[in-house]
């Protein structure tokens, strides 16, 4: 039979990428009650409000006068009730010191589908080209942009985020190509480091945004995706300030989602920036996908943050900062003489290892001793009874294929202390120990 012809988007998505397609096998004979998922990026369950968001969802149903329509077509804009909810509980909860003034002249957006279809509907609205972003990169968003045709820019970070003097000189040897840059994308809270980008090195990256933007004769918008910023559990973290501080041209937009603090399947991510036709294009695309996301989600989100979000925002905090403290704890005794770096740990769910000499990446033998792959009966167990597993996000994956840190990507890796719990995630880096161990006498 003759194959269907796809477009060049199709054909460079019929195959799944690298991290889905290693997921999805160790996924298939996951075993709860053996194996540990370092490698999700799943919020731990006990930080969802079941019963709160059961209530929530009576009280939103019983009150046709202020929720309308609950289980109706949404508007393509979102929810009023949820847009301004998000802006009281932006400027009540002092998130990036956010106030009316800041926010009076922006608008609120809720995404088809969570914060992911905002940054899809980007890649949909603005020209093919050049995006600017971090390396090690947000390897799920940037794999998309890739297969829609968009080229990536990525520059090192170091502790207070993106490399201001490396940015500088790759656009300057953009040459010409500069013209092609069509937005920056940037995480404020790294994923997959959790280096949190300083206020300092923010305000900087927005004016080279603007002067950028000057000097093309177009604008170019800076696009922050604030998604962890939520969970800095690290109270001697100094408070960050939103983008829109330091935003004299208008180019700033910022992307936050309630998949953290709240639940990831009420699919509820929004977008805040100057209204023009990015904007409406932006709205356009949402109704295009589906409208908004379901309206019964967003007014159960509106009635959570308008009634619960302070005492949820502690709870999910102190959960993620146990198990912080828990785990760098446990990397420090057990794992310290093999690395060369240890990064995140202060807000968000990971880890970022980078071994002094120990490869990570699938081929490698420590890969292999933790997937129980090494050939060895003694050390992978018997065929349906494998021996502990674990798996974990090489760093080949996280840092880009054309940027400046291939070499060093072979050495590192994402640990996620957010799905699974303490006593787990303790056995975890035990096993990874003896994973080291191994690396060291069978690496190549």
């Amino acid at each position: 039979m003759n194959s269907i012809p796809l477009s060049e988007y199709g054909q460079s998505s019929s195959a799944p990428s690298p991290v889905n397609k290693m997921m999805a096998a160790f996924a298939s004979d996951f075993r709860d009650d053996r194996d540990i998922n370092l490698g999700v990026g799943y919020v731990n369950e006990r930080t969802i409000p079941r019963e709160t968001l059961t209530r929530a969802h009576q009280e939103v149903v019983s009150n046709v006068s202020k929720y309308r329509a609950a289980y109706n077509y949404g508007g393509a804009r979102g929810s009023a009730n949820l847009t301004e909810s998000i802006k009281d509980f932006l400027i009540n909860s002092h998130i990036g010191g956010l106030n009316d003034s800041l926010l009076q002249d922006k608008q609120i957006i809720i995404g088809s589908n969570g914060a992911t279809s905002l940054l899809e509907g980007i890649a949909q609205v603005l020209p093919r080209g050049i995006v600017i972003t971090t390396d090690p990169i947000y390897y799920i968003y940037c794999n998309f942009i890739e297969r829609m045709g968009f080229d990536i820019v990525a520059v090192p970070e170091d502790t207070d985020g993106i490399d201001i003097g490396v940015l500088n000189h790759k656009i300057d040897a953009l040459g010409d190509e500069k013209e092609r840059i069509t937005f920056f994308y940037i995480t404020t809270v790294s994923n997959p480091t959790c280096t949190i980008l300083s206020n300092n090195r923010k305000e900087e990256l927005i004016n080279i945004a603007h002067r950028l933007s000057d000097r093309l004769g177009k604008t170019i918008p800076i696009i922050f995706d604030a998604a962890y910023e939520n969970l800095i559990h690290d109270p001697d973290v100094a408070p960050l300030k939103s983008g829109f501080h330091y935003d004299r041209s208008e180019n700033v937009y910022e992307i936050g989602t309630m998949s953290k603090i709240l639940a990831p399947g009420l699919r509820i991510g929004y977008m805040i920036g100057r209204d023009g036709d990015f904007l409406q294009a932006m709205i356009q695309r949402a109704s295009d996908v589906g409208f908004s996301a379901p309206l019964i989600n967003q007014e159960v989100t509106s009635y959570m943050l308008d009634n619960h979000a302070a005492k949820q925002i502690r709870k999910v905090n102190h959960e993620y900062r146990e198990k912080a403290v828990a785990v760098h704890k446990e990397i420090d005794r057990l794992l310290a003489g093999f690395l060369s770096e240890c990064r995140g740990g202060k807000a968000g769910f990971y880890y970022y290892l980078t071994f002094a000499e120990i490869e990570t990446h699938e081929r490698s033998a420590f890969f292999r001793y933790l997937t129980r792959t090494t050939g060895s009966l003694d050390l992978d167990g018997p065929h349906g009874d494998k021996e502990p597993r674990v798996i974990y996000i090489p760093g080949s994956y996280c840092v880009h294929q054309k940027g400046d840190l291939v070499a060093v990507g072979n050495r590192q890796l994402r640990l996620s202390y957010g799905f699974e719990d303490a006593p787990n995630l303790i056995r975890a880096i035990s096993l990874m120990r003896d994973a080291a161990e191994y690396a060291l006498l069978h690496q190549a």
